[in-house]
């Protein structure tokens, strides 16, 4: 008889460990299949890594701008393979304490690779287990094309972009969405000569169109190249050597040699074995309904695996969601994507919730729009951070926050607060009245909300 639970999460991740924790809190007997290491992506080649590698050169940049805070120091270099072990460290760190939880809240943890072997039963390895409940948080994985496809060596995926044994001179990033230009601030930082290629008209294409202007003026300004509307043809390998062919959307034609690729085209969700399970894919992503059913009795999906935004706080939520479904918790809310902050830790950061000024329009409303630039912000000057902008759309006859922008330092830790106000559905007014104490980089976030109706007070 095979052994049996009242739900099994296949994938540890983000989404699903957490959707574990959930259900065990809710008294569920719960298991998790992981294939890798507990944490998934995420944890162990994903969020946390990086993070720790750009920690690593946002301290080299601080130490080339010494002098502006009254300090010298000389000689000033880094040590790759230090600043890979810490990020490994880092990794590994959190991936133990995922396992620490699941011990907490009992729940079994197997190892291998689950396949669905029907109604309610998966198969690991020679061993069978049951459930009433299954919920999908496989994942997802780098996108390739043909043509595009990494060889571990000088071509990369982020896996191999993440532990470099040597540091490239030249690098070529394919693709500037958050992941690719994340790496190529990092190498970039460290003294790499990085050019960015992206196919659609502007880096970060899904943020704001006025936050993407700036942050390619930013990227230029650092020494960045950047070759938007324009595609990779053809990457060629030879002698430690890859010659990459662009192509421009006009037709012109450029021929690039580098020491290394990073490919960051996106990702595709791990669907493989799911074709017999009646659950319904498109564009290799399960559908899903607003509560992450998949039409089939027993059967749920999180995380990447049922598409955007690929990112692990969504996933989280998904799977506090399902869990809640699942034990028939009341009051569990349907997840909406719109008030789900994006954030992008590259230098300078980007971070954004909701419509940008565009899509606020394209809607039919009536907009206003509220703007306050770092160079007013007392805490901004001092932290030496000057150079960004906040930035509001509003709703002009409702006041309802439509969206938020942000480019500038630590704003990846400031959009929380307009998710919040979106989340409690605060209106212009709301936010206008709220008290930010001050010298803070929150006070900004304060006058973008004034600046929409000229009320703003330091600009």
């Amino acid at each position: 008889m095979p052994e049996t639970f009242d739900v099994i999460v296949i994938g540890g991740g983000p989404g699903g460990y957490v959707s574990a924790i959930r259900c065990a809190q809710l008294g569920l007997k719960t298991a998790v299949v992981e294939r890798e290491k507990l944490g998934g992506i995420c944890l162990n080649w994903g969020c946390i890594p990086t993070k720790a590698l750009l920690r690593s050169s946002e301290i080299f940049h601080l130490m080339h701008r010494l002098n502006e805070f009254g300090f010298s120091a000389d000689n000033i270099r880094f040590d790759l393979a230090k600043i890979v072990e810490r990020s490994r460290k880092v990794s590994q760190q959190l991936s133990g304490g995922v396992a620490f939880l699941m011990k907490k809240h009992k729940i079994a943890v197997i190892a291998g690779e689950a396949t669905l072997a029907g109604a309610g039963r998966i198969q690991v390895g020679d061993k069978d287990y049951a459930a009433k409940n299954i919920v999908l948080a496989t994942g997802a994985r780098a996108r390739t094309l043909p043509g595009l496809e990494p060889d571990g060596k000088l071509i990369w995926t982020y896996r191999e972009a993440m532990v470099p044994d040597t540091f490239p001179k030249s690098l070529l990033v394919v693709g500037s969405g958050a992941i690719g230009i994340e790496f190529a601030s990092f190498y970039r930082t460290l003294g790499a000569e990085v050019t960015v290629v992206e196919i659609l008209d502007r880096v970060l294409p899904v943020e704001d169109e006025e936050i993407s202007q700036l942050a390619q003026k930013a990227f230029v300004k650092q020494g960045m190249k950047i070759r938007v509307a324009t595609g990779v043809e053809k990457l060629e390998t030879s002698n430690g050597t890859v010659t990459a062919t662009l192509k421009a959307k006009d037709g012109k034609t450029e021929s690039l040699a580098v020491e290394r690729v990073i490919l960051a085209m996106g990702i595709v969700g791990n669907v493989e074995g799911l074709e017999k399970s009646g659950v319904r894919i498109e564009k290799t992503h399960v559908v899903v309904d607003e509560w992450g059913a998949t039409g089939v009795q027993g059967l749920w999906a999180i995380g990447d695996l049922v598409g955007p935004p690929w990112l692990a706080h969504k996933a989280m939520h998904e799977g506090v969601i399902v869990a809640e479904r699942i034990a028939g918790v009341k009051g569990t809310h349907p997840l909406d994507t719109s008030n789900v902050p994006g954030c992008t830790y590259c230098w300078p950061q980007v971070a954004s919730i909701g419509m940008t000024e565009s899509k606020a329009k394209a809607s039919g409303r009536k907009i206003k729009v509220g703007r306050f630039p770092f160079i007013g912000n007392g805490k901004a000057i001092a932290l030496g951070d000057a150079e960004g902008l906040v930035k509001t759309v509003f709703d002009a006859e409702t006041g309802e926050l439509l969206g938020a922008h942000m480019i500038g330092a630590e704003v990846t830790e400031l959009i929380q607060g307009y998710a919040i106000a979106r989340t409690g559905e605060l209106t212009d007014a709301d936010l206008a009245r709220t008290i930010f104490p001050h010298p803070t980089l929150s006070e900004m976030m304060h006058e973008a909300v004034l600046d929409a109706d000229k009320r703003a007070l330091h600009i």
